[in-house]
Protein backbone atom coordinates (compact mmCIF):
# COMPACT_ATOMS: atom_id res chain seq x y z
CA UNK A 1 0.00 0.00 0.00
CA UNK A 2 1.42 3.36 -1.03
CA UNK A 3 2.15 6.14 1.46
CA UNK A 4 -0.53 8.57 0.07
CA UNK A 5 -3.20 5.90 0.52
CA UNK A 6 -2.08 5.18 4.08
CA UNK A 7 -2.16 8.90 4.92
CA UNK A 8 -5.62 9.19 3.37
CA UNK A 9 -6.96 6.22 5.36
CA UNK A 10 -5.53 7.59 8.60
CA UNK A 11 -7.06 11.02 7.94
CA UNK A 12 -10.38 9.40 7.01
CA UNK A 13 -10.40 7.32 10.21
CA UNK A 14 -9.66 10.41 12.31
CA UNK A 15 -12.49 12.31 10.60
CA UNK A 16 -14.93 9.46 11.29
CA UNK A 17 -13.92 9.36 14.97
CA UNK A 18 -14.42 13.13 15.31
CA UNK A 19 -17.81 12.88 13.60
CA UNK A 20 -18.93 10.05 15.89
CA UNK A 21 -17.78 11.93 19.00
CA UNK A 22 -19.78 14.97 17.90
CA UNK A 23 -22.85 12.94 16.89
CA UNK A 24 -23.04 11.07 20.19
CA UNK A 25 -22.07 13.99 22.47
CA UNK A 26 -24.58 14.83 25.20
CA UNK A 27 -25.49 18.18 23.64
CA UNK A 28 -25.97 16.87 20.10
CA UNK A 29 -27.92 13.85 21.34
CA UNK A 30 -30.39 15.86 23.40
CA UNK A 31 -30.88 18.50 20.69
CA UNK A 32 -31.51 15.75 18.14
CA UNK A 33 -34.16 14.17 20.36
CA UNK A 34 -35.84 17.49 21.15
CA UNK A 35 -35.99 18.48 17.50
CA UNK A 36 -38.36 15.58 16.80
CA UNK A 37 -41.26 17.14 18.74
CA UNK A 38 -42.90 20.56 18.75
CA UNK A 39 -43.38 22.82 21.75
CA UNK A 40 -46.51 22.47 23.90
CA UNK A 41 -48.32 24.68 26.39
CA UNK A 42 -48.68 23.25 29.87
CA UNK A 43 -52.43 23.83 29.96
CA UNK A 44 -52.98 21.75 26.82
CA UNK A 45 -50.84 18.74 27.81
CA UNK A 46 -52.48 15.35 27.33
CA UNK A 47 -51.85 12.21 29.37
CA UNK A 48 -49.40 9.66 27.97
CA UNK A 49 -48.23 11.95 25.16
CA UNK A 50 -44.58 12.82 24.68
CA UNK A 51 -44.30 16.59 24.98
CA UNK A 52 -41.67 19.34 24.94
CA UNK A 53 -42.06 22.42 27.11
CA UNK A 54 -40.08 25.60 27.49
CA UNK A 55 -40.42 27.52 30.72
CA UNK A 56 -38.79 28.92 33.82
CA UNK A 57 -37.19 26.60 36.37
CA UNK A 58 -38.47 27.18 39.90
CA UNK A 59 -37.63 25.48 43.17
CA UNK A 60 -40.34 23.76 45.19
CA UNK A 61 -38.66 23.77 48.60
CA UNK A 62 -35.31 25.19 49.59
CA UNK A 63 -33.14 25.50 46.48
CA UNK A 64 -29.72 23.96 46.03
CA UNK A 65 -26.73 26.30 46.28
CA UNK A 66 -24.03 25.98 43.62
CA UNK A 67 -20.70 25.20 45.36
CA UNK A 68 -18.58 28.01 43.89
CA UNK A 69 -20.88 30.64 42.40
CA UNK A 70 -23.28 30.30 45.38
CA UNK A 71 -26.25 30.82 43.08
CA UNK A 72 -29.63 29.30 43.90
CA UNK A 73 -30.44 26.42 41.59
CA UNK A 74 -32.45 23.22 41.16
CA UNK A 75 -29.66 21.28 39.45
CA UNK A 76 -25.89 21.57 39.44
CA UNK A 77 -22.94 19.61 38.08
CA UNK A 78 -19.36 20.28 39.09
CA UNK A 79 -16.02 18.78 38.14
CA UNK A 80 -12.62 19.32 39.72
CA UNK A 81 -9.58 18.08 37.81
CA UNK A 82 -5.89 17.92 38.63
CA UNK A 83 -3.13 17.88 36.02
CA UNK A 84 -0.80 14.94 36.50
CA UNK A 85 2.46 14.17 34.76
CA UNK A 86 4.73 11.17 34.65
CA UNK A 87 7.62 13.09 33.08
CA UNK A 88 6.81 12.01 29.54
CA UNK A 89 3.18 13.06 29.21
CA UNK A 90 0.52 14.89 31.17
CA UNK A 91 -3.22 14.44 31.54
CA UNK A 92 -6.12 15.85 33.55
CA UNK A 93 -7.42 13.51 36.23
CA UNK A 94 -10.96 13.98 37.55
CA UNK A 95 -10.90 14.01 41.35
CA UNK A 96 -14.44 15.33 41.99
CA UNK A 97 -17.42 14.71 39.73
CA UNK A 98 -20.56 15.75 41.57
CA UNK A 99 -24.15 16.13 40.42
CA UNK A 100 -27.16 17.19 42.50
CA UNK A 101 -30.73 17.66 41.34
CA UNK A 102 -34.03 18.13 43.15
CA UNK A 103 -37.74 18.04 42.30
CA UNK A 104 -38.65 21.30 40.56
CA UNK A 105 -41.33 23.25 38.75
CA UNK A 106 -41.27 24.51 35.19
CA UNK A 107 -43.50 27.59 34.92
CA UNK A 108 -45.01 28.87 31.71
CA UNK A 109 -47.38 31.86 31.61
CA UNK A 110 -48.61 31.21 35.14
CA UNK A 111 -49.07 27.45 34.72
CA UNK A 112 -46.75 24.90 36.26
CA UNK A 113 -45.37 21.49 35.47
CA UNK A 114 -43.52 19.34 38.01
CA UNK A 115 -40.52 17.09 37.46
CA UNK A 116 -39.38 14.34 39.83
CA UNK A 117 -35.82 13.37 38.83
CA UNK A 118 -34.60 9.97 40.01
CA UNK A 119 -31.06 8.61 40.28
CA UNK A 120 -31.61 4.88 40.85
CA UNK A 121 -32.64 4.07 38.27
CA UNK A 122 -31.84 7.35 36.55
CA UNK A 123 -34.95 8.57 34.74
CA UNK A 124 -33.55 11.62 32.92
CA UNK A 125 -30.97 12.62 30.32
CA UNK A 126 -29.41 16.06 30.60
CA UNK A 127 -27.10 18.55 29.01
CA UNK A 128 -26.15 21.78 30.83
CA UNK A 129 -24.03 24.58 29.45
CA UNK A 130 -20.97 25.36 31.57
CA UNK A 131 -21.61 28.52 33.60
CA UNK A 132 -18.35 28.99 35.47
CA UNK A 133 -14.74 27.88 35.12
CA UNK A 134 -11.76 28.67 37.34
CA UNK A 135 -8.25 27.30 37.59
CA UNK A 136 -4.94 27.54 39.41
CA UNK A 137 -1.38 26.69 38.46
CA UNK A 138 2.29 27.10 39.17
CA UNK A 139 2.22 30.87 38.64
CA UNK A 140 -1.49 31.38 39.31
CA UNK A 141 -2.79 31.31 42.86
CA UNK A 142 -6.32 30.01 43.42
CA UNK A 143 -8.82 32.72 44.29
CA UNK A 144 -9.94 32.77 47.93
CA UNK A 145 -13.31 31.32 46.87
CA UNK A 146 -11.70 28.53 44.85
CA UNK A 147 -9.24 27.76 47.65
CA UNK A 148 -12.07 27.52 50.19
CA UNK A 149 -13.96 25.17 47.88
CA UNK A 150 -10.92 22.94 47.39
CA UNK A 151 -10.38 22.79 51.14
CA UNK A 152 -14.03 21.80 51.60
CA UNK A 153 -13.33 18.79 49.36
CA UNK A 154 -10.03 18.07 51.17
CA UNK A 155 -7.98 18.89 48.07
CA UNK A 156 -4.50 20.27 48.68
CA UNK A 157 -3.62 23.30 46.57
CA UNK A 158 0.17 23.06 46.96
CA UNK A 159 2.75 20.35 46.32
CA UNK A 160 5.29 19.15 48.88
CA UNK A 161 7.63 21.81 47.47
CA UNK A 162 5.15 24.61 48.12
CA UNK A 163 4.24 25.13 44.46
CA UNK A 164 0.64 25.55 43.35
CA UNK A 165 -0.92 22.44 41.87
CA UNK A 166 -2.56 22.73 38.47
CA UNK A 167 -6.27 22.46 39.21
CA UNK A 168 -9.36 23.41 37.26
CA UNK A 169 -13.04 23.59 38.11
CA UNK A 170 -16.18 23.68 35.95
CA UNK A 171 -19.71 24.36 37.13
CA UNK A 172 -22.98 23.99 35.23
CA UNK A 173 -26.34 24.79 36.83
CA UNK A 174 -30.03 25.22 36.21
CA UNK A 175 -30.49 28.46 38.10
CA UNK A 176 -33.76 29.37 39.76
CA UNK A 177 -35.56 31.59 37.25
CA UNK A 178 -33.60 30.31 34.24
CA UNK A 179 -35.42 29.44 31.02
CA UNK A 180 -34.98 25.77 30.16
CA UNK A 181 -36.38 23.13 27.86
CA UNK A 182 -37.72 19.81 29.15
CA UNK A 183 -39.47 16.87 27.52
CA UNK A 184 -41.03 13.59 28.56
CA UNK A 185 -44.23 11.58 28.73
CA UNK A 186 -47.05 13.55 30.34
CA UNK A 187 -48.81 12.26 33.42
CA UNK A 188 -51.41 14.33 35.22
CA UNK A 189 -51.29 13.48 38.91
CA UNK A 190 -53.70 14.14 41.75
CA UNK A 191 -52.11 15.83 44.72
CA UNK A 192 -53.24 14.16 47.94
CA UNK A 193 -50.93 16.45 49.87
CA UNK A 194 -50.41 20.13 49.05
CA UNK A 195 -47.26 21.15 47.20
CA UNK A 196 -45.55 24.32 48.34
CA UNK A 197 -46.31 27.33 46.12
CA UNK A 198 -49.00 25.41 44.16
CA UNK A 199 -52.69 25.74 45.00
CA UNK A 200 -54.34 23.21 42.67
CA UNK A 201 -55.42 19.60 43.28
CA UNK A 202 -53.72 18.19 40.17
CA UNK A 203 -50.60 18.97 38.19
CA UNK A 204 -48.91 17.77 35.02
CA UNK A 205 -45.65 15.91 35.43
CA UNK A 206 -43.12 14.46 33.01
CA UNK A 207 -42.22 10.80 33.34
CA UNK A 208 -39.82 8.38 31.71
CA UNK A 209 -40.63 5.15 29.91
CA UNK A 210 -38.55 2.09 29.15
CA UNK A 211 -37.37 3.63 25.88
CA UNK A 212 -37.50 7.37 26.58
CA UNK A 213 -36.09 9.31 29.51
CA UNK A 214 -37.04 12.79 30.66
CA UNK A 215 -34.91 15.38 28.82
CA UNK A 216 -33.55 18.44 30.62
CA UNK A 217 -31.36 21.16 29.13
CA UNK A 218 -30.59 24.84 29.58
CA UNK A 219 -28.77 25.37 26.30
CA UNK A 220 -30.23 28.36 24.40
CA UNK A 221 -30.11 26.27 21.22
CA UNK A 222 -33.05 24.23 22.53
CA UNK A 223 -35.27 27.26 23.22
CA UNK A 224 -37.86 28.38 20.72
CA UNK A 225 -37.17 31.62 18.82
CA UNK A 226 -37.93 34.68 20.95
CA UNK A 227 -40.81 35.79 18.74
CA UNK A 228 -42.59 32.47 19.35
CA UNK A 229 -42.10 32.15 23.11
CA UNK A 230 -44.98 31.79 25.52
Amino acid sequence: MSMPIIVFLIAFAIAIIILLIYYFSAKTTILRRLKKVGFSRIGSLQNNRFAKIEGTALNIGDPLIAPLSKRKCVFYKIKIERKESNGKSAHWKTIVNEKRIQDFFVEQTGERLIIFPMQDPKNYYDYLDTDKTVSSGTFKDPTPEFKALLEAYNIKTESVFGLNKQLRYTEAIVEVGERITVAGHVKWIKLDNPVKNYNYSSIASLTATTNEKILITDTPEALRPKHGRA
